[in-house]
């Protein structure tokens, strides 16, 4: 049982030690804590002291550094007017509030984006793979896209409400 139990144990450290060393590698390789993004790849694209000045130190956390914001944080978790949801990096229209949804998870969750608005991309950060959702003018990184949502998509666009910005219609 002794026996057992060390070799359990040793191999889920072992394991641990080499998910935090591959998130590291893919952290330096790629930049933005293992998470790929180019500013030159996107039409909009400023230097980090511009978006620090255009944005919020919120704002800034989630669009430039990934991060992410506290659960049932944001008004638009509760906002229900007919209008639109744009990233607030760049103003591009990425959600209409047609497919909003109240996903019981605390942030604004959608079923569908606008038609080529967003760009998708492997997140592996804290040792998962998840799907990264972005805006597609300027690369800010709006939230996760999981496969629990409701019909027609069966996805849930689950976005960070400071990346977004309400205009009602």
């Amino acid at each position: 049982m002794q026996r057992r139990y060390f070799l359990y144990t040793g191999t889920g450290f072992l394991g641990a030690i080499a998910m935090s060393c591959q998130r590291s590698t893919t952290a330096n390789a790629q930049g933005n804590n293992g998470h790929s993004t180019s500013a030159s790849t996107y039409e909009i694209a400023y230097s980090e002291a511009e978006w620090r000045q255009r944005l919020t130190p919120a704002q800034f956390n989630v669009l430039r550094e990934h991060g992410t914001e506290p659960a049932y944080s944001s008004p638009l978790n509760e906002e229900s007017r007919e209008g639109t949801y744009t990233c607030a990096g760049c103003d591009l229209t990425v959600f209409t509030s047609a497919t909003k949804f109240d996903s019981g998870t605390g942030w604004p969750s959608f079923y569908a984006p606008i038609e080529g608005a967003i760009g998708t991309s492997t997140d592996r950060a804290f040792g998962m793979v998840r799907t990264e959702v972005h805006c597609h003018r300027c690369g800010g990184h709006l939230g996760h896209v999981f496969e629990d949502g409701p019909p027609p998509t069966g996805l849930r666009y689950c976005m960070n409400g400071v990346a977004l910005e309400f205009v009602e219609a």
